[in-house]
């Protein structure tokens, strides 16, 4: 985990070959949420798509490189004091002979959709 702490998994079902559903549980007293920002702290989508990058190498227990993103639609704060458990619904395709990940990623909390991104990942 790049960021000790920042986070934790309280479930994790696979729903078929491909669909995961995941739920998280984010730490509002990380020390990023200090400076990012005081009295108000979000969630950096830099994290977000940290945590989505190792949850994929916990499915595929593969090292991966993030190679591409597409579609990033950051569509809502995500304050962890009052939304700190959050849903991700994601869908992981790996081709073993292009090595390579491909995976399409939805963040929700409540009924609000705060993330959507579609991103590739190589295997290292």
């Amino acid at each position: 985990m790049l960021l000790k702490d920042f986070y934790s998994v309280v479930s994790l079902d696979k729903a078929d070959e491909k669909n995961y559903i995941v739920w998280i549980r984010l730490n509002k007293d990380h020390e990023i949420f200090k400076g990012h920002f005081p009295d108000n702290p979000v969630t950096p989508g830099v994290c977000m798509m940290q945590i989505v990058k190792e949850l994929t190498e916990r499915f595929t227990g593969k090292k991966l490189f993030m190679s591409q993103v597409s579609n990033v639609k950051f569509m809502a704060l995500i304050n962890p004091e009052l939304h700190p458990e959050l849903k991700l619904e994601m869908s992981v395709d790996t081709d073993l002979e292009l090595a390579q990940s491909k995976v399409k990623t939805t963040a929700v909390y409540e009924d609000t959709v705060a993330l959507k991104m579609g991103t590739t990942f190589k295997i290292v």
